[in-house]
């Protein structure tokens, strides 16, 4: 005789209860106070807001980019930063590095990097060679301007711009070997990407490696600023949708360049 079957009856459902625990003042206050401590590392040490005011980079750069860049990529090899070192790993100036330096006059400048030192630089109706080799530059733009032969065939032989610093000429022509500029140990010969309205190296001369100081990461936002060289577009007077909110809103900023990486 078979015996009965054994049924296991389940405990009853045991209601569960869920305590969060909510920060206390100082608990809060710490917490907060590490978050301002690790922005300040960051600003202090590591990153560094900077608006572009100017178009000599376009289109890489437009007037009203928001770039947050870093400090440290290019500290020296000596420096006892470790923390940073780890978080940003250093290196060298290299050709092709967009770069913001110091400058007498504005303070700041960016530019990007094309000749490091020993190479031998000409530029031949604006297109550039280093060490005999002409550059594949995608990122170049050659906006309408007018003709200049000492901007776009360089070094020149003949003072022909009245923005070329004086100093700068005669060294130019002390450096000038067989049609190529020579770039000397410790300095770095920079351009604008915007090549007919960029006042750089062809005209104020070298930027010494210790005057680099940062190098753009990202754009953090975009202000829709009209810039000297676009094109004016004519005037629209046709009724619809302008003055919405939504139509202010895309206007006010450039919003698919918000996080895009500089490079």
């Amino acid at each position: 005789m078979s015996s009965p079957a054994q049924f296991a009856t389940a405990p009853p459902h045991a209601s569960t209860h869920i305590w969060h625990h909510l920060p206390t003042v100082p608990e809060a206050l710490a917490s907060l106070m590490r978050t301002v401590v690790v922005a300040l590392f960051l600003l202090s040490f590591v990153l560094q807001p900077f608006l572009i005011p100017s178009e000599s980079m376009e289109h890489t750069l437009l007037v009203g980019d928001f770039l947050l860049v870093n400090k440290q990529i290019f500290a020296p090899s000596g420096s006892n930063h470790s923390l940073e070192h780890w978080v940003m790993p250093y290196r060298d100036v290299e050709r092709g590095d967009i770069v913001v330096f110091h400058h007498p006059d504005p303070p700041y400048l960016v530019k990007r990097v094309v000749g490091v030192p020993g190479d031998r630089v000409r530029i031949e109706d604006g297109r550039v060679s280093v060490n005999g080799v002409m550059l594949d530059e995608p990122y170049v733009a050659f906006e309408p301007a007018a003709p200049n032969p000492f901007r776009d065939n360089f070094p020149a032989r003949v003072y022909t711009d009245p923005n070329i610093d004086p100093t700068w000429w005669r060294q130019l022509q002390s450096l000038t070997k067989n049609g190529e500029l020579v770039v000397p140990p410790g300095e770095y010969f920079m351009l604008g990407d915007n090549r007919n309205h960029s006042k750089d190296s062809r005209f104020w001369g070298f930027v010494p490696r210790q005057a680099i100081i940062a190098r753009p990461l990202v754009i953090y936002f975009s202000l829709r600023k009209p810039s000297t060289t676009d094109v004016q577009q004519v005037a629209d007077d046709r009724l619809g949708h302008d003055r919405e909110l939504s139509a202010r809103v895309a206007a006010f900023a450039r919003w698919k360049r918000i996080f895009r990486v500089v490079h």
